[in-house]
């Protein structure tokens, strides 16, 4: 008995992951990875560095990748609520410079896989938001590099209006607000 189920996004490669919840009167159980069962749905990623990042409402994070070392990330919401967002950068890819978003919350247990070739970003909706991720490769901060979270050339919608975010109150690292734009990161993006 396999207790995943994976879902499709328009973007191949790009899937969303939803786990079998078993509850009662005390509470609730789930795996959240499990070698076998994923290799049996197509999963066959291996992961050697697990994540666990806490923020208040409206901190925006990403959009993350390494040129080197490139990671792949099984994303969830331990606590709280966030909008996950990845955008392609395989260059050779159909979808190419295509960005999907999902709503991860820790009502509906849904995880995300992001593969490598693709950078990363996620925008708490609530405060105490816990945010855990399985990466296939270690943190390379030599390699480290992002897009601009506001990049007119991919155009993420963050719902901000939607998920009563003010934008103009963001809360985004010093790192995150130095990042490139989409089109002076292309040579990156040759080796996906």
């Amino acid at each position: 008995m396999n207790n995943f189920k994976v879902v499709e996004t328009p973007i191949k490669g790009l899937v969303i992951i939803q786990p079998k919840v078993f509850g009662d009167e005390r509470g609730f159980f789930l795996e959240t990875y499990n070698k076998k069962s994923f290799k049996e749905l197509g999963l066959t990623m291996e992961f050697v560095q697990d994540n666990h990042s806490k923020s208040k409402k409206g901190v925006l994070r990403g959009l993350h990748f390494q040129t080197k070392h490139t990671q792949g990330k099984l994303v969830r919401v331990a606590k709280g609520k966030v909008y996950d967002v990845a955008v392609d950068l395989r260059k050779n890819s159909k979808t190419f410079g295509k960005w999907y978003g999902v709503l991860l919350t820790e009502a509906n247990k849904t995880m995300f896989y992001v593969p490598e070739g693709f950078a990363h970003g996620f925008l708490t909706l609530e405060d105490g938001t816990e945010f855990m991720y399985k990466c296939t490769d270690l943190y390379s901060p030599e390699y480290d590099s992002g897009i601009m979270w506001n990049d007119k050339t991919i155009g993420i919608d963050w719902k901000f209006e939607e998920f009563g975010i003010d934008s103009s109150e963001l809360t985004i690292s010093d790192k995150d607000t130095k990042h490139r734009n989409f089109d002076r990161n292309k040579k990156y993006f040759e080796k996906y």
